[in-house]
């Protein structure tokens, strides 16, 4: 693996590794290591699984459980100090499955753009393998497992490393949190082909002289000298990460008690500042050249790409007066609250055709 390649993997998981050779073995599979010889992510990624379900076990009792004195009618004379739950055993059980399910952990390793560093044997590149869900999830798993190894199971890294890597916040806030690093992450993408780089640090936030801190304001997006940053200033102090990011000529800055918020608020900056620079990409831009052959396929990255569901199809098979069949088929997107149909002798060239026709309206004008 190049340099670069453990460099950029290193940005986007907020680790730096004392031990290159391990975060390599995170991406060798068993199929690689049978026809070369060494070490495969087998072992790391039995590690990792069972440091990902404690350190998420560990997230849901910090954000969802507190001790009685926590509360404002605590007694003081009270004889027990007990430990309560927001959220009851079935909730937080749901709760950890929607975080560490495969799919959910296949989307995180591909929003993070580390699957194209897999290093496979002959066989498992014959078989597109790297396409497989599980296949990045145990990529998942193996690079925490190779992170906790590496910096010798310290638990402060390890939470670091889940919260940038997971993004929780996203499921257990229920709002956009990482649609705005996605949508950052592919912007990046068409505009300078390469994903952006992230950088951490431990460091709040404190401009007090500068006029910033006022208890009137719940939200402040400052810009100064090319620098921008943005603060949620009822949690003024309680800011520990920071994360940045070069764009052109200026700097972009986010602040939160995590590294996954910090990148959020990060994220979400920069999206504004496209957004009121006019310099996002519109869904027309998404698709160079829409046509009937490819049709099928173009609605499908439209809909991974966050514009809608995936479309789906109905068919239905008729026969002419001579008896020869005759297949018409229905797209359907629910969002668009429309259908588009179309009639062929061919199943196949008919769901073309429908696509196409659905294809054609959501990227009008």
């Amino acid at each position: 693996m190049k340099n670069e390649d453990l460099k950029f993997i290193q940005e986007q998981i907020g680790y730096e590794f004392k031990n290159l050779d391990l975060l390599q073995q995170a991406f060798i599979r068993r199929s690689y290591s049978q026809e070369h010889g060494g070490e495969d992510n087998e072992v790391l990624e039995f590690i990792g699984d069972k440091v990902l379900d404690f350190i998420v076990v560990k997230l849901l009792s910090e954000r969802y459980g507190f001790t009685l004195s926590e509360c404002d009618d605590y007694d003081a004379n009270e004889e027990f100090d007990e430990f309560a739950c927001e959220k009851k055993e079935s909730e937080l059980t749901e709760i950890k499955k929607a975080l560490v399910q495969k799919q959910n952990l296949s989307t995180r390793i591909e929003i993070l753009g580390l699957e194209k560093f897999l290093i496979l044997g002959k066989g498992d590149i014959q078989k597109k393998v790297y396409k497989e869900d599980s296949v990045k999830e145990d990529l998942f798993e193996a690079i925490l497992g190779a992170v906790a190894i590496d910096s010798n199971w310290d638990m402060k890294i390890l939470q670091s490393a889940v919260e940038v890597m997971l993004g929780p916040d996203s499921i257990l806030c229920g709002d956009d949190v990482d649609n705005y690093v996605s949508h950052i992450q592919e912007w990046f993408v068409k505009e300078y082909g390469a994903y952006p780089k992230f950088n951490y640090d431990n460091s709040s936030y404190y401009d007090e002289a500068n006029g910033f801190r006022r208890a009137n304001e719940i939200r402040a997006k400052i810009e100064r000298d090319n620098v921008f940053q943005i603060i949620n200033v009822q949690e003024y102090y309680q800011t520990h990460f920071k994360c940045w990011l070069d764009l052109s000529d200026k700097r972009f800055i986010g602040y939160g008690t995590s590294k996954s918020l910090a990148r959020k608020d990060l994220c979400k900056l920069i999206y504004e500042h496209l957004e009121d620079n006019d310099l996002l990409y519109s869904i027309r831009d998404e698709i160079d050249n829409p046509n009937k052959a490819d049709a099928i396929n173009q609605l499908e990255i439209l809909a991974r790409r966050g514009y809608f569901s995936i479309p789906t199809y109905k068919f239905e098979e008729t026969h002419d007066e001579n008896g020869n069949p005759v297949w018409k088929s229905t797209c359907c997107i629910t969002e668009e609250n429309q259908s588009f149909s179309a009639k062929s002798s061919s199943k196949k060239d008919s769901k073309k055709s429908a696509a196409f026709k659905m294809l054609q309206y959501v990227l009008k004008d």
